[in-house]
């Protein structure tokens, strides 16, 4: 009996380390520009206003065979929205919206990531303009694989919609503008 739980401790050890062995870390590949923290939200129901955040980082861990313990962070410079228009940009970066002289950072750091075939949903805590809410992404695994350059790249795709009066912001846009979508763009590069 003895032996057999040593040899199943052994055995538990050794998966252990084959599964830690293939996790990754990777950091989002933001000095390339291939990756993007994009946003839309409608223009009193008629059109859509879109943008980007033009500076953000983050890192993530991923392990192709147990998807599910992968982890994310990203880090977003609220100071650094652009929707191409600078006196709108002014109004979005003022206090009436974002106060990103009060709250210059916006930040996402998953809680748990569901994974079926290359498509899922990550969970975890969003902190935009003071304040914290746990907001879910869908996400399609985009690809993975070498690079040119000896390097070893994996890439996801995500959205997710947030009612803006969640987060403090209620300047009132009329009825057909009260979500923005928030879309996370993000090839990773292996450490």
């Amino acid at each position: 009996m003895k032996k057999l739980l040593v040899s199943t401790a052994v055995s538990a050890a050794m998966m252990l380390s084959v599964t830690t062995a293939n996790a990754a870390d990777y950091v989002i590949d933001t000095k390339g520009a291939h990756a993007f923290v994009n946003f839309k939200i409608k223009h009193l129901g008629y059109s859509w206003l879109h943008g980007h955040f033009n500076t953000f980082d983050g890192k993530f861990n991923y392990d192709a065979k147990n998807p599910n313990a992968s982890q994310i962070m990203v880090n977003i410079d609220t100071t650094s929205l652009d929707s191409n228009h600078a006196e709108r940009d002014k109004h979005l970066r003022g206090k009436e919206f974002l106060n990103v002289d009060k709250y210059p950072t916006a930040t996402f750091k998953s809680t748990s990531i569901k994974f079926e075939d290359d498509s899922g949903q990550v969970t975890g805590d969003f902190t935009l303009h003071g304040v914290t809410k746990t907001i879910t992404f869908e996400i399609d695994k985009v690809g993975e694989g070498k690079d040119p350059w000896g390097g070893y790249r994996v890439g996801f795709e995500g959205e997710t919609s947030l009612k803006l009066t969640d987060y403090g912001i209620d300047y009132n846009l009329g009825p057909a503008s009260t979500h923005v979508d928030i879309g996370l763009f993000i090839e990773g590069i292996r450490q």
